[in-house]
């Protein structure tokens, strides 16, 4: 699949996942019965055209509440996603990585980072703030501390709409809290011009998720070595930094095809395994 096909995916899925435009000109938040469903990407709840939930944000609704409630529904959902797609979500049907990769296009006069000193290091911060999401909830007060304290996408799907369409007195009552997350949303948004996708890479629990399960996801990326040159094509390819020949299910790696494309013996190919079969036979 080539970069442009999988942009229209990535837009039809934001379209799909923000369907109720109403909430954009009335400033109210979409409560019909597709908001008890959770979506596959980071989508905020509070979205004024969001037609589903947030999993995360749901997760930790769930671990919020008094007494807590296992949030089997939601955890049933992840896996199913997790195992069908893995990260494949993150590089196709995430609304907030779609909205990063934009901004990473925007022509920029210094250069783009890749590996960095510190990269690898700070990569391991999203499995700390998975972490978090379980333990804040039953630590600071019944709160749900990522979606109140860090999420950029729900600052720039909720709040910042919210705000701007309720100018009648809501900004009246912002405190500290609502500027501490657009200062977030301000660094993760300006973080964008220099490093692809940089809230999937160092931040967001719901990419850490679907990262742990690529190992078992029936959506693969498959290596033909028979076919393969060596010639490093893929990993010089890769926006995530992923060499596909040491690691193809590697869980930083989003299933974006890049290094598929990029590839001269066609020796990689992203998809499901009998299509992977099909396509190998030819």
């Amino acid at each position: 699949m080539d970069e442009r096909r999988r942009g229209w995916i990535q837009f039809a899925s934001l379209l799909i996942q923000n369907a109720d435009f109403r909430g954009f000109f009335t400033g109210t938040i979409h409560r019909g019965a597709t908001k008890q469903v959770c979506v596959p990407g980071l989508n905020c709840y509070s979205c004024p055209g969001a037609v589903g939930a947030c999993p995360i944000g749901s997760l930790q609704t769930f671990l919020a509440s008094r007494p807590v409630k296992l949030p089997y529904y939601v955890l049933g959902l992840l896996l199913f996603f997790g195992v069908l797609l893995g990260r494949a979500v993150c590089g196709f049907l995430c609304p907030f990585g779609y909205i990063q990769e934009l901004l990473h296009r925007i022509p920029f006069p210094r250069r783009k980072l890749g590996n960095f000193r510190g990269d690898r290091t700070l990569r391991c911060l999203k499995y700390l703030v998975l972490a978090g999401v379980f333990v804040a909830p039953l630590l600071l007060d019944w709160t749900p501390a990522f979606c109140k304290y860090l999420c950029p996408a729900g600052t720039l799907e909720g709040g910042v709409p919210l705000v701007a369409l309720n100018l009648g007195g809501l900004e009246l009552r912002l405190g500290a809290l609502y500027f501490w997350k657009l200062g977030v949303l301000a660094a993760v948004l300006a973080a964008c011009l220099w490093i692809f996708r940089p809230f999937c890479k160092y931040l967001c629990p719901l990419g850490a998720i679907y990262g742990l399960m690529n190992r078992v996801s029936l959506c693969r990326l498959h290596l033909d070595s028979d076919r393969c040159l060596g010639c490093g094509r893929c990993a010089r390819a890769c926006p995530m930094q992923v060499d596909p020949l040491q690691s193809p299910d590697s869980p930083e790696c989003i299933r974006c095809g890049r290094c598929a494309r990029s590839c001269p013996a066609e020796a990689l190919r992203v998809g499901f395994p009998q299509r992977e079969k099909q396509k190998m036979s030819q």
